[in-house]
């Protein structure tokens, strides 16, 4: 009964805040001259958690005794959030390619438990495309 009511809250909160998201990304440009305006996917966002989270409600209420909260998910989902945290602080410092480098290696080798050099060849390799197709193909600078 305790993770019904703990989904039914939390589906109550994401729902606020996504009808949140929806009221302020309305108030956005919507479509430009140039293509979708600064509030096109914020607004899809809005709704696409908005309709989740009542999901989520609904189905709460429909099964009261539903299981227990897994909590070495969600350990694994908190260290997944906290890793892209440090990157983004690790951003300013390094810059995008290396910042980006160091969570994919996480994420590879910690998430997913693959061998370091997996992970070093899939960080590398994503750094490199990321900067190939930005930078290079398309001429944006990378912070």
């Amino acid at each position: 009964m305790k993770a019904a009511r703990a989904d039914f809250w939390s589906g109550l909160a994401l729902g606020g805040l996504g009808a949140y998201i929806i009221v302020t990304a309305s108030r956005w440009e919507y479509l430009g001259a140039d293509g979708p305006g600064p509030g096109f996917f914020p607004l899809w966002y809005g709704i696409a958690m908005a309709g989740l989270s009542l999901a989520l409600v609904f189905f709460s209420l429909k099964n009261p005794n539903s299981d227990l909260i897994d909590w070495s998910g969600a350990r694994r989902a908190f260290g997944a959030w906290a890793a892209l945290a440090l990157s983004v602080a690790l951003l300013k410092i390094a810059g995008f390619a290396v910042s980006f480098a160091v969570l994919t290696f996480f994420i590879v080798a910690v998430m997913y438990r693959r061998p370091y050099w997996v992970a070093a060849t899939v960080a590398i390799a994503a750094a490199a495309g990321f900067y190939v197709v930005f930078a290079l193909a398309l001429g944006v600078k990378l912070p």
